[in-house]
């Protein structure tokens, strides 16, 4: 994998430029800064990341940031304001001020900050978002901190499948503690393990019976007995910033024996592309095999069946490189991917199972530790 300098020399720039708060991965990735205001952080050749911050912030920042820290006084922000109030054009006399530029910007940089620079030096868009895929590859601290929000996520759906497992069943209905038991009521009992975890987690999804068609419907209402129940939960670790991401489909009772088949092909083909990660095999290899796998079952994929990716890399985002979908490319050892075939249809229902694990030059190393079972 090229590194950061190798990606500025191609772009032919002296720099890169980020302005961003820490909600941006790879300002994150970048500086290991925590703030919710955003910063000017300038990446040259040959020298560590310089990160552009307020006085208020300096001390933290010199303490907490792998980045080389400047304030906006150091950098100049006074002696400029005095002759430019536009706030775009200032930051853009600072940048210019430490490097004379080209410069290569990330897609979402912003626009005001792109026009002002370009009054100084050529400006590039990294519109193949090769930033992106510089973090692709993670390090063993960084695998180590998507272990511990994994344990987490565990920690959480083990939550939830209990309260299903244990449920009673009154007319189809699952009840827990004389109320119907419900989709908000088992995300907020997963929200609660995760918290204790310090990590917490968006858009969980508890989706029950046709819901489970859909597969990013979040769920609500109550939970029925004897149906498919999809829960995918995808918590971040709020000291580190790194994600985990798993999907399990239980069901409390036998469901119907259509629902149970596609269980079954889903775990199969969950297990076949286990088998098949490692260094150098592309994702999509990996993810026409699931599909023609299910195809040559009689699953059709159109506009229903197999109709997403099999899985991405995980990392300071939910979702980044390396993608397993049709366009996906080469895997490499470290990436951390999740696989999660499913098959959806309106008739029957939806099913997902997802394991996160380590790309490895033998193979796929697992960091998913939780059973396979559906029939609780």
């Amino acid at each position: 994998m090229d590194s950061l300098d190798d990606l500025i020399r191609d772009a032919g720039a002296a720099a890169y430029c980020l302005y961003a708060s820490s909600d941006n991965a790879a300002m994150r990735h970048m500086t290991r800064f925590v703030t919710h205001d955003p910063v000017t952080i300038l990446k040259r050749i040959d020298k560590p990341p310089l990160m552009i911050v307020p006085q208020m912030e300096a001390d933290r920042a010199l303490r907490e940031s792998l980045a080389d820290v400047l304030t906006r006084q150091q950098a100049g922000y006074l002696e400029i304001f005095e002759h430019e109030k536009d706030p775009w054009k200032i930051q853009a006399e600072m940048i210019h001020r430490l490097c004379a530029g080209p410069y290569l910007v990330p897609p979402d940089f912003p626009t005001a900050l792109t026009r002002a620079l370009e009054s100084y030096d050529t400006v590039y868009v990294d519109s193949s978002s090769r930033l992106t895929a510089h973090r692709a590859i993670k390090t063993p601290e960084e695998t180590g901190w998507i272990i511990r929000a994994q344990r987490a996520a565990e920690a959480a759906m083990d939550r939830a499948v209990s309260l299903i497992r244990y449920a009673d069943i009154r007319s189809g209905v699952l009840w827990h503690e004389d109320s119907p038991l419900t989709s908000d009521i088992v995300r907020y009992e997963m929200n609660k393990v995760l918290l204790a975890y310090d990590c917490t987690a968006r858009d969980t999804i508890v989706a029950c019976g046709p819901e489970t068609a859909m597969p990013h419907c979040t769920g609500n209402g109550e939970l029925k007995a004897h149906a498919p129940i999809v829960i995918d939960v995808f918590p971040c670790d709020n000291k580190t910033g790194y994600h985990a991401d798993m999907t399990r489909t239980v069901s409390r009772g036998e469901p119907a024996g259509s629902v149970s088949e596609l269980y079954t092909a889903v775990k199969d083909a969950l297990l076949m592309s286990e088998r098949m990660v490692r260094d150098g095999v592309s994702g999509a290899a990996c993810y026409q095999a699931v599909r023609d796998y299910f195809s040559d079952l009689g699953y059709r994929s159109d506009t229903e069946g197999f109709i997403h990716s099999l899985g991405h890399g995980v990392g300071l985002e939910i979702h980044e490189q390396p993608s397993l979908s049709g366009t996906g490319g080469l895997l490499h050892a470290g990436n951390v991917i999740t696989l999660e075939p499913g098959l959806y249809y309106r008739d029957i229902g939806g099913v997902r199972i997802e394991n996160l694990g380590i790309v490895e030059k033998s193979g796929f190393s697992r960091i998913t530790d939780y059973p396979l079972e559906m029939v609780l």
